[in-house]
């Protein structure tokens, strides 16, 4: 029986990297996915990788594509995907607080109920991206394009938008200010 295995590539230069194998011997590789926390794969080619519950905190992965990969469940914190190509991606209740998504392209990627909090958004582009339930709490989206995204009861609480373009998102249900306070 052969074991699960992802072949990381630098989309470069074409060679591959290293090759990350799960063991299904071991329960929590069973629950829990690939353990590539701090891992440097900046400009690797993940497209469409099957990623879900795995354990990437911290990992460097800037300029990287993940064109529709799946992370759902994915542990990302404190994760740098800066300039990286995650269109299409499955990111749903993916773990990304702290995560440096600058200049991101998340276009039509699923961040539904995906925890956002205090996750650097800056010039991201989310353009028709699932944010439905996710939560933004102290984000930055100076200037992230959110048209045509769907924000549906996602949490905003001190979150920041200088500059952003919302045209065409779905607002309803959001939540800007915290329970019980004036707005």
């Amino acid at each position: 029986m052969t074991q699960p295995s992802v072949k990381i590539y630098n989309r470069n230069s074409g060679t591959c990297q290293f090759t990350a194998t799960v063991d299904p011997s071991v329960p929590a590789s069973r629950t829990r996915g690939l353990n590539l926390a701090y891992t440097v794969m900046s400009d690797a080619d993940l497209t469409g990788a099957a990623l879900a519950h795995a354990d990437l905190t911290g990992a460097y992965l800037s300029g990287s594509w993940i064109v529709d990969a799946d992370l759902s469940d994915a542990i990302l914190v404190g994760a740098n995907f800066s300039d990286a190509n995650l269109s299409g991606a499955n990111l749903a209740g993916a773990d990304l607080s702290g995560a440096n998504l600058i200049d991101a392209d998340l276009t039509g990627a699923n961040l539904a109920g995906a925890n956002l909090a205090g996750a650097n958004l800056a010039c991201a582009k989310l353009v028709g991206a699932n944010l439905a339930g996710a939560n933004l709490t102290r984000a930055c989206m100076h200037f992230a394009d959110l048209s045509g995204a769907d924000l549906t009861g996602a949490t905003f609480v001190g979150a920041t938008f200088v500059g952003a373009v919302p045209a065409g998102a779905s607002f309803v249900g959001a939540v800007r200010y915290p329970k019980g306070s004036p707005q």
